[in-house]
């Protein structure tokens, strides 16, 4: 069956900056939007945990996907997160992604509720009517609680939307079994130090946060394995940036080290909103030691070639 929608490439989930009283910054958003275009990133989400949905209303993150349009203006594909508690919220969601002429949704199992396979599939059916546009599957039990597993898979496999996964479970198993019995859907790497693996059994994509201040050494990686095909440079580049995966995944601080990050390349990302806090001088210090280092060796690197 041919996919309505191929993703390929870097896609970033990109963050949304803040003015210090809570509003949207958005000449910042502008300013990263241009950064992950001119650095060849192959397309954006609006919506997604990085870009602290879960601290947003849906008007909000309904405003921030229009102006998120607008500033891209069709140079690379948008996807909108419509991840949401409430299956009506996300059903909101995904129609204002239509409405604005998003190319795609990304979709997560609703957190808290724990559906059985066959409920997750039922409301990702619903959401994906409202929207009737191509969908990546976002697959994160350790944020939701629930596996998108096989009957669910089986399920919503019947409509020709379900294009992608982008699959964060971290179970090697996983990507075996989305390799071998689910070619039809797209597996995309949603658990970054996990990358490499998911381009050796043919992930075409890989939606990663820490592109949002990184973009070019992430384009490196991919181009490396899945554009040339040369994994002995792509374990050379993946292992210059296992030093990153593991900054970023320790400590629950992941958006806030993102963040920090965007504000190390010129532009100002602002502070996270409640409930998190900002990094401390030590973790910001350790991220500034970390980027150096990467940034030297992967330059070294894709030079040679």
């Amino acid at each position: 069956m041919t996919p309505l929608f191929r993703f390929d490439g870097i896609y970033t989930p990109v963050i949304t900056p803040y003015h210090p009283d809570g509003a949207v910054n958005r000449d910042a958003l502008g300013e990263v939007i241009e950064h992950l275009i001119a650095s060849g990133v192959h397309g954006i989400i609006t919506g997604g945990s990085t870009g602290e949905n879960y601290a947003q209303t849906v008007t909000e993150r309904v405003e921030l996907a229009r102006l998120t349009h607008d500033m891209i203006r069709g140079r690379v594909p948008m996807v909108v997160g419509t991840g949401a508690m409430l299956t009506d919220d996300s059903i909101a969601l995904a129609r204002a992604a239509r409405e604005i002429g998003a190319d795609a949704i990304l979709l997560a199992s609703p957190p808290y509720a724990v559906p059985t396979d066959r409920e997750n599939a039922l409301n990702a059916l619903a959401i994906d009517r409202a929207a009737d546009l191509p969908v990546m599957l976002y697959n994160y039990p350790g944020r939701t609680g629930t596996m998108m597993g096989e009957e669910f898979l089986d399920r919503v496999g019947r409509s020709r939307n379900f294009c992608g996964i982008k699959e964060s479970s971290g179970d090697i198993n996983r990507v075996h079994l989305l390799a071998r019995d689910y070619p039809h859907i797209q597996m995309g790497c949603g658990m970054d130090d996990q990358a490499l693996e998911f381009f050796a059994w043919g992930a075409p994509f890989w939606v990663c946060g820490g592109s949002n201040f990184l973009p070019a050494e992430h384009v490196a990686l991919y181009n490396a394995c899945v554009t040339q095909g040369d994994f002995a440079k792509g374990r050379r580049i993946m292992s210059a940036m296992l030093p990153l995966m593991h900054v970023l995944e320790q400590g629950g601080k992941f958006i806030q080290t993102i963040k920090h990050g965007v504000t190390m390349t010129g532009i100002d990302a602002g502070e996270v909103r409640a409930p998190l806090k900002g990094l401390n001088k030590d973790d910001k210090r350790a991220l500034e030691q970390v980027v150096r280092v990467l940034k030297t060796t992967i330059a070294t690197i894709t030079a040679e070639g």
